[in-house]
């Protein structure tokens, strides 16, 4: 069973499955995150949906960089949680199925390519309290050793 953090499910709402990578970037005892702008002002663990086709190996690579611009190595699966939520850029109920890496930042080619992120290093205790999501929240404190 997959652990669920946030909301229950609403009865009579259809959700959506989708399944998506996040990657837990350590490097010098800070964390790379990314701060999206929309639909609402939120710090995230880097990551998102798998396109068709697309391997979560290959959507984590793609995502990070997306978000942050940064290349990674040596993903590691770490863990997996679902929340169910709104996703107002969709115009869409989801059940995010969410797979969490821990991975290495090794090189900056840029900034973000995708519109809306930028990229912040911040401390693991504050990753902790103020990512936007308590499934991240929870695995960043498990991974850093704050829980």
């Amino acid at each position: 069973m997959i652990r669920r953090f946030g909301e229950t499910p609403k009865p009579g709402i259809s959700y959506r499955r989708r399944p998506g990578v996040y990657a837990i970037l350590p490097r010098d005892g800070q964390l790379l995150v990314t701060h999206q702008v929309n639909p609402l002002p939120e710090l995230q663990l880097p990551g998102g949906g798998i396109d068709p086709g697309e391997s979560p190996i290959q959507a984590l690579h793609r995502e990070v960089f997306e978000e942050t611009g940064w290349k990674i190595a040596r993903p590691l699966r770490i863990g997996a949680f679902r929340r169910f939520t709104f996703m107002p850029e969709y115009d869409l109920w989801a059940e995010k199925l969410c797979v969490i890496y821990r991975a290495h930042p090794v090189r900056v080619l840029g900034p973000p390519t995708e519109p809306g992120h930028q990229a912040i290093w911040i401390s693991p205790d504050i990753a902790a309290r103020e990512l936007g999501n308590e499934g991240d929240r929870f695995f960043v404190s498990q991974e850093t050793g704050l829980a």
